[in-house]
């Protein structure tokens, strides 16, 4: 397995506390993957109740999509959204190098455009015991993006590594 980049390494290994860790972490995973945005959005599986609690822009243009305030999932969103369904069945996350040449089944085109702006992304699943209780989204603007082996696994790890942390917010932050 490929160690983490040292920069991310110092992050999990001096932080533990969830807030602490994912303030630090977006912006330095942007540098780290050379992305334009990355977003956390966290949520209490028991009852579809959820918020982007943390987002980075590297790039300006790029719009911020976090927000504070919890929403209700709309009960239409797996149906609008073939990633999110995919996440909710805790699939493997989903590299997208371009929404505009990804199968239908993957990606529903206009609702990306529309709900995020990005050209490419990448949609990992933080996942435990069956349910969803999180998603990692770096992406990129204005073009396609191939995602390397390496960017593969440093998601690959990263979501092995916050999905605890993932939990422990929600159950202090987004209660039942």
């Amino acid at each position: 397995m490929q160690a983490l980049p040292d920069s991310l390494e110092r992050i999990l290994t001096n932080h533990n506390e969830p807030d602490a860790v994912f303030s630090a972490l977006l912006p330095v995973l942007c540098e780290v993957l050379q992305c334009d945005r990355c977003f956390l959005y966290l949520r209490n599986p028991k009852n579809n109740i959820g918020k982007t609690a943390y987002c980075w822009c590297r790039n300006p243009n790029a719009p911020n999509v976090g927000h504070d305030d919890l929403r209700k999932e709309p009960e239409s969103l797996p149906k609008e959204d073939p990633l999110f369904a995919a996440a909710l069945q805790t699939k493997p996350s989903v590299y997208v190098e371009d929404i505009e040449t990804a199968s239908p089944d993957v990606v529903n085109v206009e609702f990306e455009r529309k709900s995020f702006g990005h050209r490419a992304l990448i949609h990992a699943h933080l996942c435990r015991d069956g349910l969803l209780w999180g998603i990692l989204q770096p992406s990129v603007f204005g073009q396609p993006r191939v995602w390397t082996q390496s960017d593969r696994a440093v998601i690959s790890q990263l979501e092995r590594r916050i999905t605890p942390l993932a939990v422990t917010y929600v159950k202090q932050s987004i209660l039942d």
